[in-house]
């Protein structure tokens, strides 16, 4: 009985704090704007909050420091409900800051806030011919605050680069709930600590970002898509290496049967060559490319291109059993892909190196921590790196999800960490090293 009175008042205890904070949370922001989490959310934040402001994400911090209450930025939460063990205890939900803060189009750059999503954006300059070029999966749900804190990229890597390559400015909600910026809103600026480096791919654990200073490019006038079926891996790999060579493309991929079935292929690997231009320029790239590979497969152009480039950049892996990138010298690629085992799937960047490899299957928990030691090693032989993207829950705690770096690296990061967060609220545990 004692032990059941004192299960009994626990409970009632952890009843009244989470009303206790709700009350707290809706003093700052307005009633209606503190929820459940959904689905999605429900793995990285017991409870959202929807701040419509800068000054709210200020205070909210400002009270979550006081209190030492874990916090996490939170878009689509596919990232975070992907690797995260354990919730933390507050969302903050960038839905309501997702405004276009100005837009030049004669000095090609767009100041927006982290909340808008990648579509919504391009969307939005879409009338004067240009675009963010990076080109995450489903860019109608990803924000800028996520494409820039978790890395997000897709197949027109190759030429247009990453998030990180097109930054250049920041503003971002920091230890004190203080406002801190970075960059500015010209191409050229060199004042102060490269701030835009550090946010990328810090997944939320340095502060809130809250508006983002992007180069924009044109849109290129003609897309074109060539589909090159083969048997083998390593001969798809090959004629990626002669076309890397020899054109410049926008993107080079290879699929693996599972994922190459997407695309009504019979065989069991797909080379998908992507290549941009004027009329002129994209003429004379599709007959070099018959040139180069012969009659096999077909070349698309107009709408039919871009519906199959959108299902290459809509491969979603966050759904996976088991699912992790790997990032290696082009040249290992093909190698390292075979290492990896028999069982995995991929879509692969063949001219840049990068892979994204995945399990359908849930694994054991030995198993699963084998395959990723095995995935891990075959990335570290090649010289390059390897993080997972999304494990089941049941065999999230024996998963390391970031390499770890030397001893002198890994001080450097939690320098930096205790720096820009001292209180440790920004989304903890949750990065290399368990930062």
């Amino acid at each position: 009985m004692p032990r059941r009175g004192a299960r009994y008042r626990s409970k009632k205890s952890c009843c009244h704090h989470i009303f206790n904070l709700a009350n707290r949370l809706e003093s700052i922001v307005g009633a209606g704007r503190v929820r459940a989490p959904n689905t999605a959310e429900a793995r990285a934040a017991d409870t959202i909050v929807e701040p419509a402001s800068v000054e709210e994400i200020c205070e909210l911090v400002r009270m979550c420091e006081a209190d030492r209450i874990a916090l996490a930025p939170i878009g689509a939460a596919r990232s975070l409900a992907g690797i995260r063990r354990t919730p933390v205890a507050l969302g903050i939900s960038m839905a309501h800051l997702a405004r276009i803060v100005v837009h030049e189009p004669h000095d090609m750059t767009v100041v927006a806030e982290s909340g808008i999503t990648v579509g919504a954006l391009n969307d939005a300059m879409a009338p004067t011919g240009q675009r963010l070029p990076v080109d995450p999966c489903k860019p109608a749900i990803t924000t800028l605050g996520s494409l820039v804190c978790a890395s997000h990229c897709g197949p027109l890597r190759l030429s247009e680069g990453t998030s990180r390559d097109l930054l250049i400015g920041v503003r971002f909600v920091g230890h004190g709930g203080n406002l801190v910026h970075g960059g500015g809103r010209v191409v050229k600026n060199v004042a102060g600590y490269d701030l835009m480096k550090l946010m990328g791919g810090s997944f939320g654990t340095l502060g809130i970002l809250t508006e983002v200073t992007f180069k924009v490019r044109p849109v290129p006038p003609e897309y074109c898509l060539a589909l090159i079926p083969y048997r083998r891996a390593a001969d798809a790999f090959a004629a990626a290496r002669i076309l890397n060579d020899a054109l410049p493309l926008s993107n080079l991929d290879i699929l693996s049967p599972a994922i190459a079935t997407r695309f009504n292929s019979t065989a069991q690997f797909l080379l998908l060559a992507g290549f941009s231009g004027s009329p002129l320029e994209i003429g004379y790239q599709a007959e070099r490319i018959r040139d180069l590979i012969g009659a096999r497969g077909e070349i698309l152009d107009d709408d039919a291109a871009l519906r199959v480039y959108e299902l290459l950049r809509d491969v979603d892996v966050h759904s996976a059993a088991l699912a992790a990138q790997i990032a290696v010298p082009p040249a290992f690629l093909a190698r390292v892909l075979e290492t990896c085992g028999d069982q995995i799937e991929f879509r692969a960047h063949a001219g840049s190196g990068v892979a994204q490899i995945f399990r359908t299957q849930e694994p054991s928990v030995e198993s699963a921590a084998k395959t990723v030691a095995r995935w891990r090693e075959a990335a570290h032989s090649a010289r390059g790196n390897l993080r997972l993207l999304a494990a089941a829950p049941a065999i999230r705690d024996s998963l390391k999800f970031f390499d770890t770096p030397n001893d002198g690296a890994l001080a450097i990061m939690r320098r930096l960490k205790t720096a820009f967060d001292p209180a440790g609220i920004f989304n903890p545990g949750c990065f290399v090293g368990g930062i």
